[in-house]
């Protein structure tokens, strides 16, 4: 049976019930979904394990505190792994932590 995992990015003006798409291979069927914020994508996330979704990964635009906030939304629910930039790119180069 294939892992079922998630990335999960932030980008504005987005609706994570229409922007979302699934890669399914062999080994791992990998959900992409789009949150606005990080109040969003703690729902996106709680929806997901739902789904039997086993691991979420986070874009490199969730800080410290986004991420604590997730890992914290799904309680130990599945596994929470981030990409990591000093300043996101796709943010203006800020981390999350400063915007939301």
């Amino acid at each position: 049976m294939a892992l079922k995992a998630a990335f999960i990015f932030l980008a504005p003006e987005v609706d994570p019930d229409k922007d979302r798409q699934t890669v399914v291979t062999p080994q791992v069927e990998l959900t992409a979904v789009a949150a606005n914020n990080y109040k969003e994508a703690e729902k996106v996330a709680l929806k997901l394990v739902e789904e039997g979704i086993e691991a979420i990964e986070l874009c490199g635009g969730f800080g410290n505190k986004g991420t604590a906030r997730i890992a914290e939304a799904v309680a130990g629910k599945a596994a929470v792994g981030v990409v990591r930039f000093d300043g996101h790119p796709g943010l203006g180069g800020k981390s999350g932590d400063e915007l939301f």
